[in-house]
């Protein structure tokens, strides 16, 4: 076998394998006799070696890495502000909780004065906890995702729990916004 030169064809890759054949394997001819074999194979049974990228196909996928950070990437970047807020807005549900099962036992809210800490420990002052739980109401004074304490406003009747969000500051817009019981 002399060698063999892979071509394409019409139907994929074509290997044509040129044999010679000499006179003393076959008496044809004055200068012997040669034999043209032509065989398909398919592509992916042709081994290569190993191959690179080239620099389109590089630039191609740097390009589409591009435009999935620019999308994805602000996305992630505000999930914790996000994740602050759903905090917050659960722990006001949960003093909110703790501040009814302190009415159910003492028959009113907790005073303005008396805040949020009469939940943690039996209150002084007016209205007196005629029947405060033993084991509290919360465990701890929680404390807003931004290490705020929670703001308390009572009138007997009503009640509101809020925190001023992350600005730290009363009004805002987003991750700054007031967080309220009565908006919730």
């Amino acid at each position: 076998m002399n060698r063999a030169n892979p071509s394409w064809g019409l139907s994929g890759f074509t290997l044509i394998e040129v044999k010679s054949i000499n006179r003393a394997n076959l008496s044809w001819g004055p200068s012997g006799f040669t034999l043209i074999e032509v065989k398909s194979i398919n592509r992916a049974n042709l081994s290569w070696g190993p191959r690179g990228f080239t620099l389109i196909e590089v630039m191609v996928v740097i390009v589409i890495l591009g435009i999935l950070g620019a999308l994805i990437v602000p996305t992630i970047i505000t999930r914790p502000d996000e994740a602050r807020v759903d905090a917050a807005k659960i722990s006001i549900r949960r003093i909110e909780t703790a501040l009814q099962m302190y009415k159910l036992d003492n028959k009113t809210y907790p005073s303005t004065d008396q805040g949020l800490s009469a939940l943690v420990s039996p209150p002084a002052g007016y209205p007196e906890a005629e029947n405060w739980n033993p084991d509290g109401y919360l465990a701890k004074i929680p404390t807003d995702p931004w290490d705020e304490p929670y703001l308390y406003f009572s009138d007997e009747r009503t009640i509101e729990v809020y925190t001023f969000g992350a600005d730290k500051k009363e009004g805002g817009e987003e991750f700054n916004a007031d967080i309220r019981l009565s908006e919730l």
